[in-house]
Formats: C-alpha cells, sequence, structure tokens
C-alpha cells in the first residue's frame, strides 16, 4: 500500500464511509504486518529483526481495533464471518 489509500474515499456514500475508513485501516494495518515481516526475514542485526517483529505485533493489535470497531458497525460483515466459519468447519474440518 505505501501509503496511498485504494479506495476513493470521496466516492463512498455517507451512510458508509465509516466502514470503508475502518476497512481502509485494515488494509494498511495488514500491508504494514507484511512489510515489517518480510524486513525482519531478511534483517541480519538480530536487533533489527527483533523490534520489526514487535512491531509488526503491535500491528496486528491494530488489526484487532479496526476489525472491532467494523463489526461492531456492519451486522452483515458478522453473517458473511460466521458462514465462512462454517464452511471452513464443513470442508476442512477446522
Amino acid at each position: 500500500m505505501m501509503s496511498t489509500i485504494p479506495t476513493d474515499l470521496n466516492k463512498i456514500s455517507k451512510e458508509k464511509i465509516d466502514q470503508e475508513i475502518l476497512r481502509t485501516g485494515i488494509i494498511a494495518e495488514l500491508d504494514a504486518i507484511n512489510l515489517y515481516e518480510q524486513m525482519a526475514a531478511l534483517a541480519q542485526d538480530k536487533n533489527i529483526k527483533a523490534i520489526l517483529l514487535d512491531i509488526a505485533k503491535e500491528e496486528k493489535t491494530h488489526v484487532g481495533e479496526f476489525q472491532t470497531l467494523l463489526l461492531n458497525r456492519d451486522k452483515e460483515q458478522v453473517a458473511e464471518i460466521e458462514k465462512g466459519k462454517k464452511e471452513v468447519k464443513e470442508e476442512v474440518g477446522e
């Protein structure tokens, strides 16, 4: 992502803007997690590696914060997550 919002938030309806802001926040945090974990895998210095992994872990907390807010505001998302859980259980037993 590198600081580019993937959705033109100016085109989102007023009723959906907060949900889209939260989704965009989730995308940004997931992107950051991937970046930090990839850099940690390449880092030669153990202290740099440790810091990068610690920061990646913090970003995972941020994903949880955004997701919690989103799920409190989008009941359809909640229902679809439950459907997804059911499908995984049926298809692969997890």
